[in-house]
Protein backbone atom coordinates (compact mmCIF):
# COMPACT_ATOMS: atom_id res chain seq x y z
CA UNK A 1 0.00 0.00 0.00
CA UNK A 2 1.46 3.60 -0.83
CA UNK A 3 1.96 5.94 2.07
CA UNK A 4 -0.16 8.68 2.28
CA UNK A 5 1.27 12.31 1.45
CA UNK A 6 0.30 13.02 5.35
CA UNK A 7 2.43 10.35 6.14
CA UNK A 8 5.34 11.60 3.90
CA UNK A 9 5.67 14.93 4.52
CA UNK A 10 5.48 13.97 8.42
CA UNK A 11 7.99 11.68 7.99
CA UNK A 12 9.98 14.29 6.36
CA UNK A 13 9.45 16.66 8.94
CA UNK A 14 10.94 14.46 11.49
CA UNK A 15 13.82 13.78 9.15
CA UNK A 16 14.59 17.57 9.30
CA UNK A 17 14.33 18.01 12.44
CA UNK A 18 17.51 15.81 13.03
CA UNK A 19 18.91 19.13 10.93
CA UNK A 20 18.53 21.44 13.84
CA UNK A 21 22.06 22.50 15.35
CA UNK A 22 19.49 23.11 19.13
CA UNK A 23 20.91 21.40 21.89
CA UNK A 24 17.85 21.20 24.01
CA UNK A 25 15.58 20.17 21.07
CA UNK A 26 14.67 19.22 17.37
CA UNK A 27 12.11 20.25 15.99
CA UNK A 28 10.84 19.84 11.75
CA UNK A 29 8.34 21.73 9.63
CA UNK A 30 6.99 21.05 6.40
CA UNK A 31 4.43 23.55 4.62
CA UNK A 32 2.34 21.85 1.47
CA UNK A 33 -0.26 22.54 -0.81
CA UNK A 34 -2.19 20.64 -3.25
CA UNK A 35 0.15 17.44 -1.81
CA UNK A 36 3.06 19.64 -3.13
CA UNK A 37 5.73 21.28 -0.74
CA UNK A 38 6.55 24.55 -0.35
CA UNK A 39 8.51 24.94 1.95
CA UNK A 40 10.35 23.41 5.33
CA UNK A 41 11.89 24.40 7.83
CA UNK A 42 13.91 23.63 10.95
CA UNK A 43 14.67 25.21 14.74
CA UNK A 44 17.91 26.75 14.89
CA UNK A 45 18.78 30.15 14.72
CA UNK A 46 19.13 32.41 12.15
CA UNK A 47 21.03 31.28 9.09
CA UNK A 48 24.67 33.17 9.02
CA UNK A 49 24.53 33.79 13.22
CA UNK A 50 26.10 30.28 14.46
CA UNK A 51 24.95 26.84 15.82
CA UNK A 52 23.96 26.16 19.43
CA UNK A 53 25.55 22.39 19.28
CA UNK A 54 29.02 24.06 18.26
CA UNK A 55 28.95 27.69 20.34
CA UNK A 56 27.24 26.18 23.15
CA UNK A 57 27.99 22.29 22.67
CA UNK A 58 27.01 21.36 26.96
CA UNK A 59 24.42 23.56 27.98
CA UNK A 60 22.64 25.06 24.70
CA UNK A 61 22.12 28.63 23.83
CA UNK A 62 21.56 31.27 26.47
CA UNK A 63 18.05 30.98 27.81
CA UNK A 64 15.21 33.61 28.27
CA UNK A 65 12.86 35.00 30.82
CA UNK A 66 10.51 31.73 30.70
CA UNK A 67 13.19 29.31 30.04
CA UNK A 68 13.30 29.17 26.61
CA UNK A 69 15.44 29.77 23.91
CA UNK A 70 16.80 32.97 23.53
CA UNK A 71 18.28 32.88 20.12
CA UNK A 72 16.42 30.81 17.81
CA UNK A 73 13.42 30.62 15.43
CA UNK A 74 10.73 27.92 15.76
CA UNK A 75 10.73 25.34 13.03
CA UNK A 76 7.35 26.59 11.69
CA UNK A 77 8.35 30.11 12.08
CA UNK A 78 11.72 29.06 9.54
CA UNK A 79 9.18 27.31 6.99
CA UNK A 80 6.57 30.31 6.97
CA UNK A 81 9.61 32.89 6.51
CA UNK A 82 11.29 30.93 3.89
CA UNK A 83 7.79 30.86 1.99
CA UNK A 84 6.67 34.49 2.51
CA UNK A 85 10.61 35.10 1.44
CA UNK A 86 10.20 33.26 -1.62
CA UNK A 87 6.23 34.57 -2.40
CA UNK A 88 5.06 31.45 -1.96
CA UNK A 89 1.00 31.57 -1.29
CA UNK A 90 0.09 30.23 1.85
CA UNK A 91 -3.53 30.21 2.22
CA UNK A 92 -5.36 27.33 2.47
CA UNK A 93 -1.41 25.18 2.79
CA UNK A 94 -0.81 22.43 5.83
CA UNK A 95 1.73 22.35 8.20
CA UNK A 96 3.58 19.37 9.60
CA UNK A 97 5.54 19.70 12.38
CA UNK A 98 7.41 17.50 15.02
CA UNK A 99 5.84 19.34 17.93
CA UNK A 100 2.50 21.30 18.39
CA UNK A 101 3.17 24.47 17.66
CA UNK A 102 3.29 26.94 20.82
CA UNK A 103 0.93 30.21 21.13
CA UNK A 104 3.51 32.98 19.14
CA UNK A 105 3.61 30.30 16.17
CA UNK A 106 0.00 29.41 16.42
CA UNK A 107 -0.72 32.86 16.04
CA UNK A 108 2.01 33.47 12.91
CA UNK A 109 0.10 30.20 11.47
CA UNK A 110 -3.25 31.90 11.54
CA UNK A 111 -2.14 34.52 10.34
CA UNK A 112 -0.19 33.25 7.43
CA UNK A 113 -3.49 31.52 6.28
CA UNK A 114 -2.99 27.48 6.81
CA UNK A 115 -6.05 25.97 7.30
CA UNK A 116 -4.48 22.97 8.77
CA UNK A 117 -2.02 21.52 10.95
CA UNK A 118 -0.47 17.96 12.07
CA UNK A 119 2.21 17.61 14.89
CA UNK A 120 3.57 14.34 16.26
CA UNK A 121 4.26 15.38 20.18
CA UNK A 122 3.09 18.03 22.64
CA UNK A 123 4.39 21.28 23.20
CA UNK A 124 2.73 21.46 26.45
CA UNK A 125 3.94 17.86 27.72
CA UNK A 126 7.66 19.01 26.67
CA UNK A 127 7.16 22.20 28.40
CA UNK A 128 5.49 21.13 31.31
CA UNK A 129 2.35 22.96 30.46
CA UNK A 130 -1.54 22.49 31.65
CA UNK A 131 -2.42 22.64 27.88
CA UNK A 132 -1.33 23.06 24.18
CA UNK A 133 -2.54 26.69 24.20
CA UNK A 134 -1.23 26.81 20.21
CA UNK A 135 -3.75 24.51 19.75
CA UNK A 136 -6.84 25.64 20.96
CA UNK A 137 -5.94 28.96 19.89
CA UNK A 138 -5.98 27.52 15.95
CA UNK A 139 -8.85 25.58 17.13
CA UNK A 140 -10.81 27.84 18.12
CA UNK A 141 -10.29 30.42 15.54
CA UNK A 142 -10.99 27.70 12.67
CA UNK A 143 -7.57 25.99 11.86
CA UNK A 144 -7.72 22.24 12.20
CA UNK A 145 -4.80 21.13 14.69
CA UNK A 146 -4.42 17.58 15.34
CA UNK A 147 -2.22 14.70 16.44
CA UNK A 148 -1.15 13.17 13.54
CA UNK A 149 -1.74 9.53 13.05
Amino acid sequence: MKPTFDHIFMNLATDLAKRSHCVKAQVGAVLAKDTRIISIGYNGPPAGTHNCDEEFPEQGCPRDSKGSCSLALHAEENAILYAVKNGANLEGATLYTTLSPCLPCARLIFSAGIKQVYFDKSYAQYKGLASDEGVDFLNKFGVSAVKAE
